[in-house]
Formats: structure tokens, sequence, C-alpha cells
């Protein structure tokens, strides 16, 4: 049975060796982009290839497309082909613990259509705690073709976005924390504030005290009451720059609430036009 949505440190631990399985470290500091990299080359789960967010995860910026735009879905293809990522592969994913990095590669992936791939619940924090192993050897790839092709239904852009403003069959869901979302403070992006008639989720409200995710159930209910009657197909996720909001839409589909939409570009992309609305 492939996984989907999660994985536990146990069931990763017991396939590390199965070749039809291959994992990817997505550790990166926003503030510091080297540092998972190295991190990485200190220490990771054995087999495990390095993916960088903004090298690997995220395409050319122009200034006008957002802080992380989608990669080009052929070079992306191409790069998970040299690491091994071939079609029948089970993808396992992990960051430094609270899954907004592996979440960003789980959602690429279902972009171009591969749906065995799974974030690894706790991620490495929960690993390195229950005593698994690690190694500071980076593994021999073996290429092989990656045939995705991106999906159009699973994307809205900032034009679809801006059409349905104020539309209730629309339903925005803004993944960052409530300070920035009001327009309180910004620490990343030139302006404050938010797109008209989003609702706040952050992604942060999705994991335990343990910095897994939640319970499916209590997932469920948080976002039905969240949303107030609107169906999963109605939503549209976005962030910052199309990361955090991935968490998110990882959230509803353990949840079981499938079918929703991520805006990638994103806040940093919508600010970025002076002609477009902002709320606080």
């Amino acid at each position: 049975m492939p996984f989907t949505t999660l994985i536990s440190t146990q069931e990763l631990a017991r396939h590390l060796d199965d070749p039809s399985w291959i994992v990817f470290d997505c550790r990166h500091d926003l503030a510091n982009p080297g540092a998972g990299r190295r991190a990485y080359l200190g220490s990771h789960i054995p087999g495990a290839f390095f993916l960088h967010l903004d090298e690997d995860l995220s395409g050319p910026l122009t200034g006008r497309n957002g802080r992380h735009p989608l990669p080009d879905p052929r070079r992306f293809a191409a790069r998970l082909g040299e690491l091994g990522a071939g079609g029948a592969k089970q993808v396992a994913a992990y960051d430094a613990g609270a899954g907004m990095m592996a979440a960003r590669l789980w959602w690429l992936l279902r972009w171009l259509g591969h749906e065995q791939v799974a974030v690894l619940d706790g991620g490495y924090a929960r690993w390195l705690k229950e005593g698994r192993p690690e190694t500071g050897a980076v593994p021999e790839a073996r290429p092989c073709r990656f045939p995705g092709f991106p999906r159009s239904d699973g994307v809205a852009d900032a034009a679809t976005v801006a059409r349905h403003l104020g539309n209730p069959a629309v339903r925005l869901v803004d993944a960052r924390a409530p300070e920035r979302f009001k327009g309180l403070e910004e620490t990343l992006d030139p302006v404050a504030g938010h797109i008209p008639g989003a609702i706040n989720r952050f992604f942060k409200d999705n994991l335990d005290a343990e910095g897994c995710f939640r319970a499916a159930d209590v997932l469920r209910n948080e976002f039905q009451e969240l949303l107030a009657g609107a169906s999963s197909g109605q939503v549209v996720h976005y962030c910052g720059s199309g990361v955090t909001a991935c968490h998110n839409l990882l959230a509803m589909e353990i949840a079981g609430l499938s079918g929703s939409r991520m805006y990638p570009g994103s806040w940093s992309e919508w600010c970025s036009d002076p002609s477009r609305p902002v709320a606080r």
C-alpha cells in the first residue's frame, strides 16, 4: 500500500534498504540558505538525498513571481530522475521537524502526478530523538527517468485569485502567522497585510506539542469549522511564498478533505503588484 500523506519513523526505518523507496532531506533555514545543506552533510537519514528549497524546489526569481516560484517542471523532473526517483518509487520527505519544507516537496511531486509521496511525521528531530540511525555519507545515485507532468487542476494563479475576490465560492486560506496575516508585522516581504477575503490558518496549528501532525479527526473538525460550510474543493491555499501553504494542504488531505488548490506565488507575488488590493 503506498503512503500518500504521512509516514512514521518506525515505518520509514523498516524500508531504509528497500530499493523501491527513496528518501529526500529538505532541511532549510530561510534566514540562512546554506544551513540545510551543511546540516545534511553532517548528519542525515542513511540513503537520503538532499534537495535545496531555492535551487531544486523553486524556479528563477523575476521580482514579480514571488520568493519561491514553481520550478520548471521538466528541469525538476530531470533533477528527480538524476537522483533515482523513478515513477514507481515510494518517496519519503523530511525536514528538521515541522514539515513545512518536506510538505513543499510532497506537493510538488503531486503537482507532477506522483502520488506515492509522504512526509516523515516529526521529521529529523523525532528520528534523532528515537535514536534511529544517521550518517554523513552521501549515497550514490542511480539515475532513471522521472515521468512527471504538471497538473493544472491543483493550481490557482494570481489572475484566478484576482477574478474571484469577493466570490464566496472560493475560500482563500492564508497559512502565515496571525501577526503577518493581520499586517501587524512583516519580516520577509515589502508589504504587510493579506489578500482581501482570506481567512487565517497558521500552519503550526496543524501540529501537536511533539511536532507531529494532529489526529485526522481533530484536523477535520478544525478545518470544517474554519471553512464554515465551504467544501474543500472551494479552497485555495497561500502563504508568504508557497511553502507553508503546502503544510495546510497536506493537513487537509490527512483530514480526508481532498481537492483544495494552491496559489504558488502567494503573498510575495501578490504584493509585488501595487495595483492588487491589500487588506489589514
